[in-house]
């Protein structure tokens, strides 16, 4: 991984974990503390976040791909949206790990997978995605309406 987009995913990630700790006290279910929002396919699987988040998972043949570099730049810019739409990033940028991430999904070179909380595929891109693109088609799926409708009347 470039060196540089290291440091920037380390002090994203440090940013980010005490605000998803905070938001994952709040809930009545378990989310892993501290909670880290941007994660290696290598330390996760997907069953690991059903119900309670929704994975976005980045894959590239290597970090270095032009692809994979403006998809991570892009979800970086609007980590905001995407945590209030309980999403965790999954990244998996080697195909010969065979993380149990890239088994299942088998994607080829770089890919865009979104997925439900009850593990649905939403969505398979070819190209990087754009952080409106990717909360509107989540925005579209009936439990996250029910989320903004429960929400919504908890103001109340």
């Amino acid at each position: 991984m470039n060196k540089h987009f290291r440091l920037f995913a380390v002090v994203t990630l440090g940013l980010w974990a005490g605000i998803g700790a905070a938001q994952g006290a709040e809930q009545d279910v378990t989310v892993p503390e501290p909670f880290e929002m941007i994660r290696s396919a290598a330390e996760t699987t997907l069953d690991d976040w059903i119900w309670l988040r929704r994975p976005i998972v980045v894959f590239a043949d290597n970090a270095a791909d032009p692809r994979f570099v403006q998809q991570m730049a892009l979800l970086t810019e609007r980590l905001d949206a995407l945590e209030e739409r309980d999403v965790v990033v999954i990244t998996d940028t080697d195909p010969a790990a065979r993380t149990a991430v890239r088994q299942k999904l088998r994607p080829r070179g770089f890919a865009l997978t979104i997925i439900a909380k009850d593990g649905t595929i939403i969505a398979r891109k070819p190209s990087p995605w754009s952080v409106r693109e990717i909360t509107r088609s989540i925005d579209k799926q009936p439990l996250r309406q029910q989320e903004v409708r429960e929400r919504r009347d908890a103001l109340r």
